[in-house]
Parts: C-alpha cells; sequence; structure tokens
C-alpha cells in the first residue's frame, strides 16, 4: 500500500525544496514537489526526481568495508560495524600517539545540507581529537561570505520572494534554472510587470534568453564592470548623495578607484560593448526598486571577493535599498538564529590546534615537510577528488599507502575506491534533519520515511559509535538527533516564535521574520558592521587580507582559452555522478574559436594545460563569447579515458578574500585528440 511522507531536499542548492514522498514497501516509488515551502511552491528539479535511483540503485554501499587491493583499485571486503570502529581507533590512537592529533584531519564539504548530517555529532568528534580543523568555506561561498559579511555585516540579504517587486533585475553569474530554479517564476512575474532584466555572463544562459540585455564578459572581470558602472552612476547624476551621507563608509576613496576604469577602459578589460555598460548604468539609475541577483560563479576567480565588493557597493552608491524589490539578492545564511558553537562542540578543541584551507589539502597530502603530516583522513559529505582544484596532486596524496583513509559514503565513489575503510551512509530520506537554507529564508525539518538499507548509519550516529568507541564519555556525544536540532539554534530568538526546532512540522516551514516582519536592508533591517555602516572601505579586510578598497589583477597566462565549469542540469557537484544519465561530459566551443584550430562538432579533442589533459567531445555553440570554453562540473572519473576530468584542469592558487578557490581561473588549450 502506498503512503505519503513530507521531506526536505538536501542537495546543496539554495532552494531547500520540500517534497512530497510516495512510499511502497519501504521503498521511495515517487518524489514530487510540496507546497509546505511557501518559497519553492510543489516544484522540484528533474535531479530531485531522480532520488529513488540514487537511494534503491544496485551501488549504494550496505556493509563497513575494508581494502583488500591497491589504493583506487577498488577492492574491498566485507567486515563487521565493530570491527571497523575498532581499526579506526587503533590507527587514529597509533597516529596520535606518534604525530600527535593534528596528524589526523577530517576532510568534508557539503553533501547534505542537513544540520545534523552536514555538520553536528561529526564536529564534536574531530574537536574532542583535536584533530586539524578544516577551513571549509573557502573552497564554495567563502568568498562570496566575506565579502558580504565586510560590507554588510551578518545581516539578512533580500528574500527571494521580493524579486517579483523590482523594476530591473540585474542576474550576475547566476544561472537560475539550473542553481536556483523557484527564482524564475519571481522574475518572470517582475517581467510580466513590466520590469528589465539584465544578464551578466560570458555564456548565453537560458534565463539570458529572455534578458533585454546580455553581457557576455570575460570570466574574472567582474569589478572592472562593477567600477564602471559606479563612474557611469557619478557622471550621469546616479549617486544618491544623502544616503551615501548618512549610511556609507569609504564612498569617495572608492569612487576614487573606480574612476580608473569609466565604461570605454572597462569594454576593453570585459570584453563588451562600452554602449552596454552605458545602458546598464541608465536603468540603474532610473529604474527603482532594482535589485541585483549574485550568483557563486562569479566568486570564483582571484579576483572574485573585490569583485563581488564592488557589485555590493552599487545599490548603497545608488541608494536602493529600503524597499521591497531592492538592494542585493545574495544568500540567507543570517535570516537563521543559528547556534553552530554549540551545535559542533567548538569548546572542546584545544586551544591552538592548527586549521587547514581545504583548498590546499592536496597540496597538504603531498608536503613532505608539513609537521605534522597528515597520517589520518576521514571523508564524508565529500567527493575530494571529482570536486577539487588540481586534481591529479589529490589524487597522488590519496595514492599514499602510509596515510589511514577511511571514507563514509552512499555509493563507491571515485574518492572511496582509496580508502583503507568504506563506512556505509544512510541518505536524507532515512533519518531526521533541519534545514535552514543558504537561499532563502524558510526553516524546515525532516523525520525519516524510510529505513537505512543494510548497515547503513547516518552521520550522527555513526559518530556517536565512534565517540564511544573512543572513550569520549561527555554528555555531548549521547545527545539525540532532537536534542542536536535543538542545539543548532538560538531557542530565544523572537525568529523562532517560541517553536523548538525538534518539534517544526515536516508539513510546515517557519518563516523568517525580524520584529514581525520579513527582512528589508535599511527598513526592517541594518549593516552591523563595526561602523553600523556599508562599509565600502574596509578597515577589517585591510588588516585581515591588505584589501581595505578593492583591487583589481589581470591574470595572465601562456594559455589562450578560460575554462569555465559550470553546474549541470544532471548533478549537484558530483552528488548523482554514479546514476549513468549523468555519465555525459562534454567540451564546448564558440564557432571562431572552433574554426581558427580546425575543429568540428563532434570531434574528440584534447583539452590540455600544465596541470593535466582531458579528452573530450566537442560541441560548438554561439551562446559562448570567444575565448572561453565550457565543460560542466561533477563529471565522474567514468566519464574520462584517461582517469581525469576538468578537475585536473583547475589551478589551486587563492582568490584575494576567504583564500577562496579560483576554479574559473582555469587557462587551456585545446586540439584535435
Amino acid at each position: 500500500m502506498a503512503e505519503t511522507f513530507h521531506s526536505v531536499c538536501t542537495l546543496d542548492c539554495p532552494d531547500a525544496c520540500s517534497l512530497t514522498l510516495t512510499v511502497e514497501e519501504g521503498r521511495i516509488t515517487r518524489v514530487q514537489g510540496s507546497r509546505a515551502n511557501p518559497f519553492t511552491r510543489g516544484v522540484i528539479c528533474t535531479k530531485v526526481t531522480r532520488y529513488p535511483e540514487l537511494v534503491h540503485g544496485p551501488d549504494r554501499l550496505l556493509h563497513p568495508l575494508r581494502r583488500t587491493g591497491s589504493k583506487g583499485q577498488g577492492s574491498f571486503e566485507r567486515i563487521s560495524w565493530d570491527a571497523a570502529l575498532d581499526l579506526i581507533y587503533e590507527r587514529f590512537s597509533e597516529i596520535a600517539e606518534k604525530f600527535g592529533p593534528e596528524a589526523i584531519a577530517p576532510l568534508n564539504y557539503s553533501g547534505p545540507h542537513g544540520l545534523l548530517a552536514g555538520g553536528s555529532m561529526d564536529r564534536r568528534f574531530f574537536h574532542r581529537l583535536g584533530a586539524t580543523r578544516l577551513d571549509r568555506p573557502a573552497l564554495c561561498g567563502g568568498i562570496r561570505s566575506e565579502a558580504y559579511g565586510a560590507t554588510f555585516g551578518p545581516v539578512p540579504a533580500m528574500r527571494p520572494e521580493h524579486v517579483a517587486h523590482a523594476r530591473l533585475i540585474v542576474v550576475w553569474g547566476y544561472n537560475l534554472t539550473v542553481s536556483h530554479l523557484h527564482l524564475m517564476p519571481l522574475v518572470n512575474e517582475a517581467r510580466r510587470a513590466g520590469a528589465k532584466l539584465v544578464v551578466i555572463d560570458p555564456y548565453r544562459v537560458k534565463v539570458a534568453e529572455f534578458a533585454d540585455l546580455h553581457l557576455p564578459i570575460r570570466p574574472g572581470t567582474d569589478l572592472p564592470l562593477a567600477w564602471a558602472i559606479a563612474t557611469e552612476l557619478e557622471r550621469t547624476g546616479g549617486l544618491d548623495r544623502d544616503f551615501i551621507a548618512g549610511n556609507v563608509l569609504g564612498a569617495e576613496p572608492f569612487l576614487e578607484r573606480a574612476r580608473a576604469y569609466p565604461p570605454a577602459r572597462a569594454a576593453e578589460v570585459c570584453g563588451v560593448e562600452a554602449e552596454q555598460i552605458e545602458q546598464l548604468a541608465r536603468w540603474y539609475r532610473e529604474l527603482s526598486p532594482a535589485v541585483i541577483a549574485v550568483g557563486n560563479g562569479l566568486e570564483r576567480n582571484q579576483n572574485g571577493g573585490n569583485g563581488l565588493r564592488a557589485i555590493f557597493a552599487l545599490p548603497a552608491l545608488a541608494g536602493k535599498f529600503g524597499v521591497r524589490g531592492g538592494g542585493i539578492l545574495g544568500g540567507a545564511a543570517h535570516a537563521f538564529p543559528k547556534n553552530l558553537a554549540a551545535l559542533e562542540g567548538v569548546e572542546m578543541c584545544p586551544p591552538g590546534t592548527r586549521t587547514l584551507n581545504i583548498v590546499d589539502m592536496g597540496r597538504h597530502l603531498t608536503d613532505e615537510a608539513l609537521e605534522p603530516p597528515i597520517k589520518g583522513l576521514f571523508v564524508y559529505n565529500h567527493n575530494p577528488l571529482i570536486v577539487h582544484p588540481d586534481q591529479n596532486r589529490m589524487r597522488r596524496g590519496l595514492e599514499r599507502e602510509d596515510l589511514f583513509t577511511v571514507v563514509a559514503e552512499m555509493v563507491m565513489t571515485d574518492t572511496a575506491a582509496y580508502a583503507d575503510v568504506v563506512l556505509p551512509n544512510a541518505v536524507n530520506f532515512e533519518h531526521a534533519d533541519l534545514y535552514p537554507s543558504y537561499g532563502q529564508q524558510f526553516l524546515q525539518r525532516s523525520e525519516a520515511v524510510i529505513a537505512p538499507p543494510g548497515e547503513a548509519l547516518p552521520n550522527a550516529e555513526m559518530f556517536r559509535r565512534l565517540a564511544a568507541r573512543f572513550g569520549f564519555s561527555e554528555p555531548a556525544f549521547r545527545a539525540s538527533d532532537k536534542e542536536l536540532m535543538d542545539d543548532a539554534m538560538r531557542l530565544d530568538d523572537p525568529r523562532l516564535g517560541g517553536v523548538r526546532p525538534s518539534e517544526i512540522s515536516p508539513e510546515k516551514a517557519l518563516s523568517m521574520k525580524f520584529d514581525g516582519e520579513e527582512a528589508v536592508l535599511y527598513k526592517t533591517v541594518f549593516p552591523k558592521t563595526a561602523s553600523g555602516r556599508i562599509e565600502l572601505e574596509s578597515a577589517a579586510l585591510e588588516e585581515k587580507r591588505g584589501h581595505g578598497l578593492p583591487a583589481y589583477r589581470p591574470l595572465t597566462s601562456t594559455f589562450p582559452l578560460a575554462l569555465i565549469s559550470p553546474a549541470s542540469d544532471k548533478r549537484t557537484t558530483s552528488t548523482f555522478g554514479g546514476l549513468p544519465y549523468s555519465d555525459g561530459a562534454w567540451v564546448e566551443m564558440h564557432p571562431t574559436d572552433a574554426e581558427a584550430r580546425r575543429l568540428e562538432a563532434g570531434m574528440r579533442v584534447r583539452v590540455w594545460n600544465e596541470l593535466g589533459e582531458v579528452f573530450l567531445p566537442l560541441k560548438i555553440t554561439k551562446k559562448l563569447r570567444p575565448g572561453v570554453v565550457c565543460s560542466h562540473k561533477g563529471a565522474w572519473l567514468r566519464t574520462s579515458d584517461n582517469g581525469q576530468t576538468i578537475s585536473a584542469l583547475t589551478p589551486a592558487h587563492h582568490a584575494d578574500l576567504a583564500d577562496g578557490a579560483c576554479f574559473n581561473d582555469a587557462r587551456v588549450e585545446v586540439a584535435a585528440a
């Protein structure tokens, strides 16, 4: 007999869709959207409908495994949970005794976005162990977070629903139909009411097909473009001097730098027409409310943070805040009363414990001079061999025979093949969790709707058992899932309306309100910087990064083509990459670049740089600007005939803020294979 249950999508996506699941005989047979979340309104992407193939597929890991062959070969034998926990305890204890606990490191990111699976009992375990700490946001999102925090402080940005009120929508580096699906109906609602739509992206993404203006700028040139808009606003009287005087810090030094990039010069750098920049600035001056929706794509270069800061400056200079539909749409992290320090047990971490940047883990794993060396690695919620930059160096690190590696996973990923011990993970439908989205302002909770297959365990329970095996007897390691949910939020915060997170109905979503009102910057919420103003010049960033004001560094390379790696409509990062339907991988190129290299559509081409090479079929399209090639991220090694994917071509240098990853700084050449 079929039953229906409410749940939440756990994928790394800003939408956090509410779902309705049909379950028959303990198996999910259908996944549909639910209207429990008013933002997602019953609509889901096609990826999410494939959940049953992942949850009940033949590749699900059912039991703990121990390696029997060479690393990467994928040869394992079944062992019991007790044997697996004993082995982890013995090896980690040996490492800690010989090298110190910092020789053990977690390597996890954002596979699931529930707070329990994503970072609760696991963080408590590693903090208590004294393991190396991991700076995780640097891999994705950290650049934008630091840029936003330095400009506005920990205050929520616009609610996405308010986009419907805008009369100008600027979609900047944001592939909405793939990465923020539920924003599109709101954009279309605004367009039907007469709003102008501008898209800034080197690729003519789907939303650009409806745009009144598309600026296909060169990757990494967002900062000069934002400066040019600012200078044009100043030239044409588009600055709100009263708002600036009362609410903005550093406007004049910011503009002084911006004046070096008027539209004509920025057009040369960005590869667009000066008239296009002037048109955008004119609309931005004349139309209100005006919103700029910024995606993660534009941050993934060495100028990413300062580019974002310059974009964030535009509504401050033009006085676009204080109304629904005006300002910046760029995240919801600060909308929720999170209490992550308590959830993660930060107080258990020994003072002075080192922190390593997640972007650098491939280098650290191969660094013979690192002190102490990483001798124990625990990978979970992550597929670093596919996701990280400089893939070949990451592989060399994982191949080390003296590195004891544990991987917790749902299926045998490319990374798991290098593990000494593999632990079977439960999926989000098999345990309860709490979901504060990073793209919309509703708090949701889910419950288990099916039992985990075989001996698979949720992360929270897995780390409870590990803590017990290590003899960690503190009450924090006996906390139930409900207690973890309540630990995750500040229970006295009025945004919760007196409702404990563990008691939120799975059939409803709790809207975050501020004194009973929805967040509108300069109406219901206000900046929380040190000055209490919008800071275009940041003393904190000057001290921390040497970037009190935005600065631009042109990227130089001997390779002529910029390689961008946007999100796929078949995978969320690498999730679903092990399913046959998502096996496709190719490279796209503009006809001008193909003709210059005597390449034709369908040919197998070699894409390479100093870091590696990938062989892919070629697609030729005018949707890309000349000088840029595109291949979607997240494809597994099974799509490759030489054990490399496009992550092998991505450099591991750092961005200007957050020491973030620079995926879009990849520069390559392409030739017939």
